[in-house]
Formats: C-alpha cells, sequence, structure tokens
C-alpha cells in the first residue's frame, strides 16, 4: 500500500477493475463502512460530455458511529467526512483504489477533538485497502 498524496490512502491492485470493485465493497463492509452512494464516473462523463475515460466509480462509503462521533465533535464536519473511495482502471489488470485520508479532518478543521475519530477512521480503511493486495 502507498500513499502517493498527502490526502489520500492509496493502494495499486492487479487485478481487473470489476473483480476489484467487488472486493472493495466487501473490504469495506467487513471494517463496518456501508455504501451510501454510487457514481460511475465514465458513464456520466460519457451521458454528459461525450467523453470516454476509464473505468471509474466513486463510492460514497459511511461508518456510522464514526460519523455520529464526528459530528459531535464538530457539527460541520459533514463537509469533510472521509467519504468518497475512488476505484480506477490503470490498464486491464490493473485498478487503483483510493480513499481520502481522515487525519484532513483534523488539518482543515483544527479540532483536536476529531484526532480519535479520524485515527479509527483511518486504520479501517488502511485495513480495508491492506485486504485487496493481500496474498
Amino acid at each position: 500500500m502507498s500513499t502517493a498524496m498527502g490526502y489520500a490512502i492509496s493502494t495499486t491492485v492487479t487485478a481487473p477493475f470489476a473483480t476489484t470493485l467487488d472486493a472493495v465493497r466487501a473490504a469495506l463492509a467487513t471494517e463496518g463502512f456501508g455504501i451510501l452512494t454510487e457514481i460511475d464516473m465514465a458513464a456520466t462523463l460519457r451521458a454528459k460530455l461525450d467523453v470516454d475515460i476509464p473505468p471509474q466509480v466513486i463510492l460514497g462509503a459511511c461508518n456510522p458511529p464514526l460519523a455520529h462521533r464526528a459530528l459531535q465533535a464538530e457539527e460541520s464536519v459533514g463537509l469533510l467526512l472521509p467519504c468518497n473511495v475512488v476505484v480506477r482502471a490503470d490498464g486491464p489488470d490493473r485498478t487503483v483504489v483510493e480513499a481520502i485520508d481522515p487525519q484532513v479532518m483534523v488539518g482543515v478543521t483544527g479540532n483536536e477533538a476529531l484526532s480519535s475519530v479520524s485515527d479509527e477512521a483511518g486504520a479501517r480503511l488502511r485495513r480495508a485497502l491492506a485486504v485487496l493486495t493481500a496474498g
């Protein structure tokens, strides 16, 4: 697993997009995240702009107990909750999976009361992504 960007938790999986997307859904569920929304970026851009991009889906993942704890610490944190997990094809047998690093909530708000929530959310997301590349 790598963290290519300072605001993301990321990994690259040696597997086709569709297989990885299913594995991401399962791994997130194991860590207590439900999928509230799903945006097929490739289909949306094709329909709205008549452009083609490689397969890419944004999953709106939520762990309700963690979201509730975060909202108790900072009522406007819904703007920053680590909900988006992006799954995108990087060739026929390579898929990139990225999630927002929950530490962004603490950095943006400066509210240290969010630290325990962001630590737990980050650990859960890292475990979910690690399962994808476990041999």
